[in-house]
This record gives structure tokens, sequence and C-alpha cells, in this order.
């Protein structure tokens, strides 16, 4: 049985009472549900009162042209099926908004891959419009992962190994972390280094949805289904089948949406606002949030089964703070896409602009790094970029620009270096020592311990300045 005829509703309108019922026996077998019509005026009344997902229309009718009614047939996929055959009757119906046509004679086993081919074609329509109107791009683009992300690295290797050994069905992937730290870009590139890179990739930023609306958005709607649905419309999961569908920031879902987003993971099957039957769709679910899913669930605000169902397949992306050691890289990889756009020749960060981007927390993540590099670019010297602006506003547990003004294991300033004429490392320990003594209110055990020395060496290092 066709996955693409089950289940779904077809109009047949010739005033061919033979090609009718052939026609009607097939695509019954197939799975389909068939109305069948021989004339215009009937054509065009179940156009008006029901909802079809397929139309098939003879051009001459005994009252009227099958050409006439794609006017009342918004949102259904019509094929106009002529005897006369000729590209005046193909350009015409397609102008009128036809999604093709079959001349007569045809053989019968035709038809479903007719109607394949034009579902493909109104999926692809679906999620450009969508892509163009969330103003989406870079999907393939290669990106930063640097030395800290070498473990996340591997294990979205390993996914994609997993995903070239599956044929179809592909498993969701979850993807954690803070705001700004590139979850959307992982997703994109996920995609695009998968075995449906050619397929469609469909981005859904869950939180902008509005909530009456978001059901429709996602899962699609019936003509009639509420005041505003004049016409039947695909949902975003339908329009991604064969590919994937990126929810951003999925915790934003109501709990009963969440639902409907769970049988569609686990069982491949979506219901339409204002439907009565299930749509098969093959689409590979990547989703990403900012929060704590698990808490979350524990707390009632994220059910808990889509919890686990996405868990299978988890990605979490630390925040730029913790990765410290790739930031002058970053920069470096950041600044070569800003340079095409602003037409300069390598800009560049002067030392001390390092010393203050090592500084900052970043609390917008690589988001943020990246629009303080672009104002820098703007606003400042490309062959020297400082940032006076994250002066005074670090966070770090160091606090102090000597030493680099760094958090995390390495504090010491990636782009220092030793000076020609010499370092002095007993007054380089002194000072370490000093910082520690104040930084423990004088309470040298409590110096010790930041440290990882002995009392007794620090009690040297003070008798020794004396």
């Amino acid at each position: 049985m066709s996955s693409l005829l089950s289940g779904r509703e077809i109009l047949v309108v010739d005033d061919e009472p033979l090609l009718r019922r052939q026609l009607a026996r097939f695509l019954e077998k197939e799975g389909a549900s068939v109305t069948s019509a021989s004339t215009f005026e009937e054509g065009k009344n179940l156009f008006l009162d029901m909802s079809f997902d397929f139309a098939m229309c003879d051009v001459h009718l005994g009252d009227g042209l099958g050409l006439d009614l794609l006017e009342f047939a918004s949102g259904v996929t019509v094929v106009i099926m002529t005897a006369d055959g000729g590209w005046e009757v193909a350009v015409e119906a397609m102008k009128r908004g036809a999604a093709d046509y079959v001349a007569k004679p045809f053989e019968l086993q035709e038809i479903p891959l007719i109607l394949a081919r034009c579902e493909g074609a109104k999926r692809s329509d679906r999620s450009r419009q969508h892509r163009l109107k969330q103003e989406n791009g870079g999907e393939g683009k290669d990106i930063f992962f640097g030395e800290s992300l070498a473990g996340m690295k591997a294990q979205l290797d390993r996914v994609l190994a997993a995903d070239r050994r599956l044929e179809g069905r592909l498993p969701p992937v979850l993807i954690g972390g803070e705001t700004g730290t590139g979850k959307s870009t992982i997703a994109k590139w996920l995609h695009a280094k998968g075995p449906r890179k050619d397929k469609e990739l469909v981005v859904v930023n869950c939180a902008a949805l509005p909530e009456n609306l978001a059901e429709s958005e996602l899962f699609g709607h019936e003509k009639g289904a509420f005041t505003d649905a004049k016409e039947a419309r695909m949902g975003l999961f339908e329009a991604a089948d064969g590919g994937t569908l990126f929810l951003d920031e999925i915790a934003s879902l109501s709990l009963p949406l969440q639902a409907k987003v769970l049988v569609a993971v686990e069982e491949g099957k979506i219901r339409k606002v204002g439907g009565s039957r299930e749509v098969e769709v093959d689409t590979r679910l990547i989703a990403a949030a900012n929060l704590d899913l698990k808490e979350l669930a524990a707390e009632g605000k994220f059910r808990e089964d889509l919890y686990h169902r996405l868990n299978l397949l988890e990605v979490r992306i630390p925040p730029l703070r913790d990765r410290r050691a790739d930031l002058p890289a970053l920069v470096e990889y950041l600044l070569e896409g800003r340079a095409g756009r602003y037409r300069l020749d390598g800009p560049s960060v002067s030392k001390k602009g390092m010393r203050q981007l090592l500084g900052y927390d970043w609390p917008g993540n690589i988001r943020e790094l990246s629009h303080e590099l672009e104002r820098a670019i703007i606003l400042g010297d490309p062959d020297g970029l400082e940032f006076p602006a994250l002066a005074g506003v670090s966070g770090a547990a160091m606090g102090n620009e000597e030493f680099g003004g760094a958090t995390g294991e390495d504090w010491l300033d990636p782009v220092w270096e030793f000076p020609l004429e010499g370092f002095d490392l007993e007054e380089a320990i002194d000072r370490l020592v000093n910082k520690a003594i104040d930084q423990a209110g004088g309470n040298v055990s409590k110096a010790a311990r930041f440290l990882g020395v002995q009392r007794d060496y620090i009690r040297y290092r003070q008798k020794k300045k004396k």
C-alpha cells in the first residue's frame, strides 16, 4: 500500500463512468478515500463543501471546463486529465494552478507516481516559503569546533555514522546549551553532513509561534478547521517529510502540543487541525533548548515521556566562558567571515583587545562575541581592534589584568609573551603568593589551599622577602 495515498482524500471529476469507476477502484486499493463527480457543478460543490488532498479533473465536462474548477480548488493538489494533449492545455493548466497534467489514455499505475511528484513539489514550496519568512540561511557551512569541543564533535560524528546506516526514521537529537552558544548552527551542520542533506531542512523558533496558531503551523489544518481556515494547509512536519525539522526552544510548546510532537516522533504520524485521519511522515526531528528539560519535566512543565524520547541522543554545548582556550582561534575564525562582508583585508585584534575579550564572561556566548567583533570593525581600527565597552565588566575570578583576567583551568593570558629583556620568575611567584594571601584575608592556611602548597612554603616566601 502506498504510504502517500494511504488515508488520503481524492476527488475524481470526469464524465466517463468507466474511467471514474476504474480510478476509484485503483485508488481505493492504494488506501485512498475516493469521491466521484461527473459534472462541473458537482465538482464545484464538492470543492466548496469538502476537503481533499488531491483532485483529478477532466478538461471537458458536459456543463463546463475542468480548468475552471481550479478556481474553487484552493489548497488542493489538482492534476488535469485531457484526451486532447498538447502543450497548450498543459501550459494553461499550470498557469491556473494545476500541479500537473496527464494525457488520456494513461496507465493507472502512473497515478501514484504523478501524485507523489506533485506532493514533493508542494512540500518543497511550503518549506521554501517558511525559510524565506524566517530568513534562515547558511546550511552546510563548516563551523569552528576548537579543541574544547573535540568530545562533542566526536559525538556528532558517531550520530552521523549511525544515520548513514539507517534507511529512514532517524532518531531525534536534542541539543542543549545557553542562549547564543550556537545550537541552530549545530543543527544545520548535522543536517548538512547527514544522509538527508539533499532534502528539506525546516527551522522553527517555537517561542515565536503564536499559541493559538502553533498546532496549525506544525501539523497543518483542514479547510474550515477554524474561522480563518479558508483553505487546507500543509504543516511544517509534513513539509519536512524525508528531511529534517529543527524545533528551537521546544520548551516553549504547550503540554498538549508536546503530546502531538511525541506521536509524530514515535509513530511517524500526524493529524491536521480539524482532520479525522492520520498522515504518515518520515521527518527527522532535531530539538534545542536553553533550559534544563530534565528539571522542567520534574516540575511538570515539560512532558517527561517526550524528554526521555528526545534524550536518546543529547548534545550539550558548553558556554563560551568555559572555552576560553579556544577564544583566540574562534575570534580569528569569526573575523575571517566578517572580513569578506565588510571588504576588509584581514582585520585583527590588538593584544590589549584580546585581553579585554578574555577577561569577559560572555553571558550571550558566541552570538554576543560575534556582535562585539562586528561593532568593533565598524567603529574601531580594523588593524588593531579593541573593546573598551568590555573593560570593567569582567566576571573573572582573578579580576586582574596582569594575569590575563581569565577564569577556568588556564588563567594565563594566551596572548602574553615573555619580554625580550627577560622575566623575573621569583618576582612573579611573590606576586601570586601575595594575591592568594590578600584573597584569603590574611589566612595563611587558606592561601596555601588556593596555591596548592604547604603553609610552610608561604612562610618561606614571606621570610625570604625580608
